[in-house]
C-alpha cells in the first residue's frame, strides 16, 4: 500500500513497528477477520503482531476451520480478553486480543476495496497520511 511504501516496509510486523515508533502516543489496534486468525501463523513474524498491538478479531464466514482452535488462538490463549471489554482494548498492554462475535458477512475486505470507487480509496489514504503526520 501507499502507507507501506512511505514507511519502506514489506511485512505487517515491520509496518506495525514503524507506526508505533513513529506515533508512540497513538493506541493502535490490529483488526482482522477470523479467517486470518486461522492462517496468520503462516505470516512472517506473526507473533510480533500480537506482541506489538492489541488485536480485535471479527467473526466472519468462510473460515474452513474453527479459528478459535487455530495455532495463533492457542498460542495466545492466555492473552484473550472478554468481548465485553472491547471498549478498553486499545489501552490493554499486548498481548491482548478479543474475538468479536458479529453478524457474518460473506464478502471479503479485498472484494470491498475492489468495489469501492477509486476516489474514495484515495481520500482514505490522504486521511491516513494527514492523521499520521
Amino acid at each position: 500500500t501507499g502507507l507501506e511504501a512511505g514507511l519502506k516496509t514489506s511485512y505487517s510486523a515491520d509496518t506495525l513497528h514503524a507506526l508505533t515508533t513513529r506515533d508512540p502516543k497513538v493506541h493502535f489496534v490490529w483488526l482482522m477477520g477470523a479467517d486470518n486468525l486461522a492462517q496468520i501463523h503462516l505470516w512472517r513474524r506473526w507473533e510480533e503482531i500480537f506482541q506489538t498491538l492489541p488485536v480485535a478479531i471479527f467473526d466472519r464466514g468462510g473460515a474452513s476451520q474453527n479459528p478459535l482452535h487455530s495455532r495463533a488462538a492457542l498460542r495466545f490463549a492466555a492473552a484473550r480478553r472478554d468481548e465485553a471489554d472491547a471498549r478498553g482494548l486499545a489501552l490493554m498492554p499486548p498481548p491482548a486480543w478479543i474475538f468479536m462475535h458479529t453478524r457474518r458477512a460473506s464478502f471479503s475486505s479485498t472484494a470491498l476495496r475492489l468495489s469501492a470507487p477509486p476516489e474514495s480509496l484515495h481520500s482514505l489514504e490522504q486521511g491516513r497520511q494527514l492523521n499520521m503526520g
